[in-house]
């Protein structure tokens, strides 16, 4: 039997292209070999991105990095602008369905680990 969980994950990129590419490809990829995710039983996924970077939509990004195919949804808008907030961030959640006993895994890198300390795996 799968429940719906929500998966979370952060990654800080370079205002360039290639990188947020690679980043958002990296993210992505280590959230489903994580939590051992088909790509089929996703429902959304949805990013908020922090102004400074404005190279590249995280949504093009993933697929351009060979992700996303079909008809899967995803959306993005910008992280709202908050004082001393973690700069050059993206931050994804995606809505999947797991097998019902799933303790999910989630993603920080590159630098975004600050953000949540208690879900990075040492």
């Amino acid at each position: 039997m799968k429940k719906l969980y929500a998966l979370r994950g952060a990654v800080q990129c370079e205002n360039k292209e290639d990188d947020i590419i690679i980043w958002i490809g990296r993210m992505y990829g280590d959230l489903l070999k994580t939590n051992n995710l088909d790509e089929s039983n996703i429902v959304s996924i949805m990013f908020s991105v922090t102004n400074d970077l404005n190279a590249l939509s995280p949504c093009t990004a993933l697929r351009k990095a060979g992700h996303a195919g079909g008809g899967m949804a995803l959306f993005a808008s910008q992280e709202p602008e908050v004082k001393n907030s973690l700069e050059r961030t993206v931050r994804v959640i995606v809505h999947c369905y797991l097998e019902e006993n799933s303790k999910p895994n989630h993603v920080y890198l590159n630098g975004a680990e600050v953000l949540r300390p208690d879900r990075v795996k040492k």
